[in-house]
């Protein structure tokens, strides 16, 4: 979540506290994170920024295996994975298939997803590009042929800066 945040919003100045705040970690948690983003060649500490090649092989490779999805029942939270704005108008998808970060506040209900991070669904209340960038990482984590291959190739413009995103 640490890097995504990062790769999205390039060339924006940031602390650990900072990125803590806007993410809902403590400044320890967010340096520990990216000490081992670093250590897996995923951050360049020196240029403080993600090494953007290896982070992308990385969500399209890894994240699936990293970090396995926990579903579980119906709750009320925040749309993600193909539930997403995003996924709805290429990929609409029917009721049953309704993913969600579970959320008190949330206002769709769906399958349980467990985020990435906690924090996630709050995280993502004043960053709507984070919170699609998470989406897209949810479909990965998934596995679901249709939308992995949709997420790969959005992940991948945003990633990289490409596109129209800032409606998001």
């Amino acid at each position: 979540m640490v890097l995504l945040k990062l790769a999205i919003h390039p060339g924006r100045k940031w602390t650990y506290a900072g990125l803590a705040h806007d993410l809902g970690l403590s400044p320890s948690q967010a340096y520990s994170a990216l000490g081992r983003a670093e250590r897996s060649s995923l951050f360049s500490g020196e240029l403080r920024r993600p090494l953007l090649a290896n982070l992308e092989e990385f969500l399209v490779h890894g994240v699936r295996y990293a970090f396995p999805p926990e579903i579980g029942g119906i709750t009320r939270g925040v749309p993600t994975a193909g539930s997403h704005p995003v996924f709805l108008e290429e990929l609409p998808s029917s009721p049953e298939e309704n993913y969600v970060w579970p959320y008190a506040e949330g206002l769709q209900r769906g399958m349980s997803l467990s985020p990435l991070y906690k924090s996630a669904p709050q995280a993502t209340n004043n960053d709507p590009l984070l919170y699609t960038a998470l989406a897209l990482v949810d479909a990965l984590r998934l596995g679901r042929k249709r939308e992995m291959d949709f997420a790969r190739r959005k992940l991948k413009e945003l990633v990289q800066g490409k596109g129209d995103w800032h409606d998001w």
